[in-house]
């Protein structure tokens, strides 16, 4: 089982980035996938999910209006597309996978890191 990100660097305020997931080892479509992130010296916040049935989104507050996340279950990878970057922003962004059957496995990638500076 493998899920693992990509896309993340440096980008200046207002600017965008895609971040992709790529997961391998598990039935993709029948999982719920997210991007949670982890600012320096906070704890981690789920950004934004998106279910396996019928690809319902949710964002954190703080994102709405300026990310998505979308999922593609042919190439089984998930993506965040972040728009209008703020500093506030910066963080290393994980990838999460959780099933929705029994028994109901999670699966985290490592992380790619973002960061939002002029």
């Amino acid at each position: 089982v493998q899920v693992a990100e990509s896309g993340g660097g440096l980008v200046q305020p207002g600017g965008s980035l895609r971040l992709s997931c790529a997961a391998s080892g598990f039935t993709f479509s029948s999982y719920t996938m997210s991007w949670y992130r982890r600012a320096p010296g906070k704890e981690r916040e789920l950004v934004a999910s998106i279910t396996s049935a019928y690809g319902d989104t949710n964002y954190a507050d703080s994102v709405k209006g300026r990310f998505i996340i979308s999922r593609d279950n042919a190439k089984n990878t998930v993506y965040l597309q972040m728009n209008s970057l703020k500093p506030e922003d910066t963080a290393v962004y994980y990838c999460n996978a959780v099933g929705q059957v029994f028994p109901f496995d999670r699966h985290w990638g490592i992380g790619t890191l973002v960061t939002v500076t002029s």
